[in-house]
């Protein structure tokens, strides 16, 4: 820097020299920089991701548990929220502090052990805002013992990471009958009792946007109401087992004397689900919660060729983190 220059400013010669470093770029080479630099672009539509597709309440190292979300404009609609949600979301690149709805379907643990938890890390994320969850009895009950559980840590975290209260942040809608669940200018949410014995009330939901439809069964048998509720879908993501290979899923669980028979009574097996596929008339069927869910010798083609046999349209064999 000679004599003449001693008037500039450090911050004015790195912006001059940054300047300089641009100029030796390829307009090729500017344009990649602008895109590494520049913010996302936001996604418009209506996508399904897939963010758990294992059945049962025994972690293991193929599927995470039952959860999915529909994502209208960028605006996530959890449903369901199995073991490992809030991690599977983060895989998925959705920012936990978007969070804003939950649907629970029933309350076994391989569909609602993380609910709590996915509102605690939105929150500890930055969350802000509000979060509505939808689901049947006792999601009051189940909401305020989380928050009672983990007072300690929330009201630790308040004062001294300047954090807002959670308990406020969180509107909670139990139901126990079909119907309208919820409805904004994105999305329409109906709900339909299902059959998924011993738990009652257990739903089905079925999501209507202005891209899509999308149908989640739940857990269930092959179903009137869930037939009904899915008529002309989109799309109908269910659950399902492959009832032929049970008897080993059994050999390997220690006590489990009752639970072939709760397995069979209630759910639906892959043959089945093609029949529920083929009289609601949807035009894509998206396995999921499958049973048994670490079996190698259970293929993709085997899963398919099952519904096949009643459902002549799309059939996809849902994997975790997979979107549609």
């Amino acid at each position: 820097m000679n004599k003449e220059d001693k008037g500039i400013t450090r911050r004015q010669w790195l912006q001059a020299s940054s300047g300089l470093a641009l100029a030796g770029l390829l307009p090729g080479e500017l344009l990649a920089q602008a895109k590494e630099t520049s913010a996302p672009a936001k996604k418009s539509g209506t996508r399904l991701i897939l963010l758990g597709t294992g059945g049962g309440p025994r972690p293991n190292k193929m599927r995470a548990q039952s959860a999915w979300v529909v994502m209208v404009d960028e605006v996530p609609y959890v449903v369901d929220c199995g073991s490992g949600v809030s991690r599977q979301m983060a895989f998925a690149d959705l920012p936990l502090k978007s969070l804003r709805y939950i649907f629970i379907t029933h309350h076994h643990s391989d569909h609602n052990l993380e609910y709590g938890s996915l509102m605690y890390n939105a929150w500890a994320t930055g969350f802000k805002g509000r979060i509505d969850t939808y689901g049947p009895p006792p999601i009051e009950k189940i909401t305020s013992l989380f928050l009672e559980m983990n007072a300690y840590d929330i009201n630790i975290r308040i004062p001294d990471e300047g954090r807002s209260p959670l308990k406020p942040m969180i509107f909670v809608h139990e139901f126990s009958k079909g119907g309208p669940v919820m409805e904004n200018n994105q999305v329409k949410v109906t709900a339909a009792l299902v059959n998924h014995p011993p738990v009652e009330p257990a739903f089905a939901y079925r999501f209507d946007t202005p891209h899509r439809s999308i149908v989640f069964s739940g857990d269930t048998t092959p179903c009137d109401n869930l037939i009904k509720l899915a008529k002309g879908a989109d799309v109908l993501v269910h659950e399902v087992i492959h009832k032929p290979s049970l008897a080993r899923l059994m050999a390997r669980i220690p006590n489990a004397d009752r639970l072939l028979e709760h397995i069979v009574a209630s759910h639906t097996t892959h043959i089945d689900v093609g029949k529920v596929a083929k009289e609601a008339g949807v035009k894509t069927l998206v396995l999921t919660h499958f049973v048994p869910v670490d079996d190698p010798t259970v293929t993709d083609k085997m899963w398919v060729e099952g519904a096949r046999a009643n459902f002549d349209g799309r059939i996809i064999v849902g994997k975790d983190l997979m979107e549609l």
